[in-house]
């Protein structure tokens, strides 16, 4: 079956690596996107492992490496700025705490969507505003008042989605807040930095700077214990706020990275926080990337998880002659061991930095042959079928598609 047709919510990563891969299957692909535009900036993601072969299946491999924010490693610093531990970005093959392919999210997104915007419809500054599905399709009203029908519906909207909310139920059935909030911004860069991340930690607090491809510019990055946040997660100026009271009388560079906070172009803050559900699919409708399993920023594999479940998600729909139970349960199948040993990943990183946790876990023995087998689950984990004799354009094809406002 071929022209089947998908709507994606979300034009971060995960929607669009999944249109690309939906539209080589021959599927018909609409993105709708609440933003006006995609959004710059943010913390830099990683690849590892098995996420590398997903993009170099794509065709990116070179389009992501020019974007790679090029950092050489990592610093830990005391108050002064003396040097306590380094990690370089070459340490195990390029997988280790500093990864080879290490991109601004927003880099990435900028990748995947000039990738993908020829022969795929992107909607920015809409969103869903109902769905109801049936056995053959769903039928979906927008916030702008179309409405349109699709054969399948897919969440890729990230930790707070939308489309789980009205699909699967409250946020607060599936959120599991790790106790700790993460905030990026990015400031120019009058502090020396060169191609070396810094990072400075003080009882359960960090600051630290990250270099981007812009020299003149660095990436902020701050994170402090919080056991609830009490901020709107869209209230920017009450979560500066928060952040300015929450390093106060930190040392190292901090006083003078917060002085740019009232003018940086892409503030972000929130909570470290994991998706855990017991499936990712009702009926015609099925969710992806953080909307579905987030792993937090802490784990360093949300984009990995995002790339590698968007390449198996269109591969077994494909594979299942576009039937969604059987297509939707060969992705979960695939997908589920992969996404735990992440999402464990995650955990037990927060817990390294003195953070206490919702649930007291002992602590990890880093030199075990069960810690050593768990990295290797979280990175190489997971098969990725070459799915012989599924439908392959080879690359995305087709005449740009006319759609209303975009980048």
């Amino acid at each position: 079956m071929s022209g089947i047709r998908v709507l994606v919510a979300g034009a971060s990563i995960a929607g669009p690596a999944l249109a690309h891969w939906l539209r080589r299957r021959g599927a018909e692909v609409t993105v709708v996107e609440r933003a006006p535009e995609l959004r710059p900036g943010g913390q830099a993601v990683d690849a590892r492992g098995v996420a590398k072969e997903v993009i170099r299946r794509m065709g990116l491999d070179a389009a992501v490496r020019a974007a790679c924010t090029d950092t050489a490693g990592a610093h830990t610093v005391d108050v002064d700025g003396n040097v306590l531990e380094t990690f370089r970005a070459d340490d195990d093959d390029g997988d280790g705490f500093i990864a080879e392919i290490e991109i601004l999210r927003g880099d990435l997104s900028q990748v995947l969507y000039d990738d993908t915007r020829d022969g795929v419809e992107y909607i920015f500054g809409d969103r869903i505003a109902e769905l109801t599905q049936d056995a053959d399709g769903v039928d979906v009203t927008f916030a702008g008042g179309d409405r349109r029908r699709f054969d399948l519906v897919v969440g890729a909207d990230g930790l707070h989605s939308a489309l789980r909310a009205m699909v699967f139920g409250p946020h607060e059935q599936f959120l599991r807040h790790l106790g700790l909030v993460l905030a990026f911004y990015s400031v120019p860069n009058e502090f020396g930095l060169d191609r070396w991340l810094i990072d400075y930690q003080e009882s359960g607090r960090s600051a630290g700077l990250r270099p981007i491809q812009d020299a003149t510019r660095a990436m902020a990055m701050f994170s402090f214990p919080s056991a609830d946040l009490d901020v709107d997660y869209r209230d920017v100026e009450a979560q500066k706020r928060l952040l300015r009271e929450r390093m106060a009388g930190l040392g190292w560079l901090t006083p003078g990275i917060l002085a740019h906070l009232d003018d940086t172009p892409d503030f972000y803050l929130d909570q470290v926080a994991q998706v855990v559900m017991d499936r990712w699919s009702s009926g015609r409708v099925v969710l992806l990337g953080d909307a579905a399993f987030s792993s937090s920023p802490m784990s360093g594999a949300g984009t990995g998880l995002a790339l590698v479940g968007a390449y198996l998600l269109a591969g077994e729909l494909a594979a299942a002659g576009w039937d969604p139970e059987a297509g939707f349960a060969g992705y979960e199948r695939r997908m589920r061991s992969f996404v735990e040993a992440n999402q464990e990943i995650g955990r037990w990183h927060v817990r390294s930095r003195d953070v206490p946790g919702p649930d007291a876990e002992p602590s990890i023995d880093f030199d075990s042959e069960s810690f050593t087998e768990l990295i290797e689950r979280a990175i190489n984990g997971v098969e990725l079928p070459d799915y012989a004799g599924v439908p392959d354009s080879g690359a995305p094809a087709g005449p740009p598609i006319t759609s209303p406002a975009g980048p």
